[in-house]
């Protein structure tokens, strides 16, 4: 399973894949299966632990067949960045172009291995609450009583995936003239949604267009 990624819309670097990872963990994640293949939306973080890319980390619902299925193949999870439509009208000659859709997307690949001790699934959720609650400013934290606590942990089951392969695509008018780009990141910017704006900033970043 592989994505289409023309040359220019190739990832500019690795730091700029993580910023993806970082900014977008909500993840599509699909698992080869019969009949039919197992999809599933997760949040994921990529650790360091193992793989050549860092491993991902998150968990199902332990009635998610998801959590019930050994791993046959590759699976692949898809992380969806910022993304908006582009009208031909923005650019210096509208008539010589047709609409399309601005975008970055990563997929990233490996096998799923399930947790088989509530302990790997009670880190993963800790790792999980300290990322999006460490930055707040009353932090929620983790304080059921004991017995509720291991109820709710046994509800889900934690997984990881050592990444094995990365495919970015980041489809920024990077085949546009940089007046075209420039053009571009303002109308989007003017837009007045929050997508329109989070593209036109990371077209800025990616092309170095002001």
């Amino acid at each position: 399973m592989s994505v289409y990624i023309p040359q220019h819309f190739a990832s500019p670097n690795d730091a700029r894949v993580a910023q993806l990872l970082h900014d977008y963990p909500f993840a599509t994640l699909v698992t080869p299966g019969e009949p039919e293949p197992l999809v599933t939306h997760v949040p994921l973080l990529l650790g360091a632990d193992g793989g050549p890319y860092g491993t991902l980390f998150g968990h199902f619902a332990r009635a998610n067949p998801h959590a019930r299925s050994e791993a046959t193949g590759e699976s692949v999870a898809i992380f969806h960045g910022p993304h908006a439509y582009v009208t031909p009208s923005w650019y210096a000659d509208p008539a010589a172009a047709v609409p399309t859709w601005n975008y970055a997307v990563a997929h990233l690949h490996g096998v799923i291995e399930l947790a088989t001790d509530p302990a790997e699934t009670r880190a993963v959720l800790d790792m999980l609450v300290e990322r999006f609650e460490s930055d707040r400013v009353a932090p929620w934290q983790l304080g059921l009583a004991p017995d509720r606590l291991a109820a709710m942990v046994n509800a889900i089951v934690g997984f990881k995936m050592r990444v094995t392969r990365i495919e970015a695509k980041f489809k920024l008018s990077q085949n546009r003239s940089p007046d075209d780009q420039r053009r571009v990141a303002a109308g989007l910017a003017a837009e007045g949604y929050a997508e329109a704006t989070a593209t036109a900033e990371w077209m800025r970043e990616v092309n170095g267009s002001k």
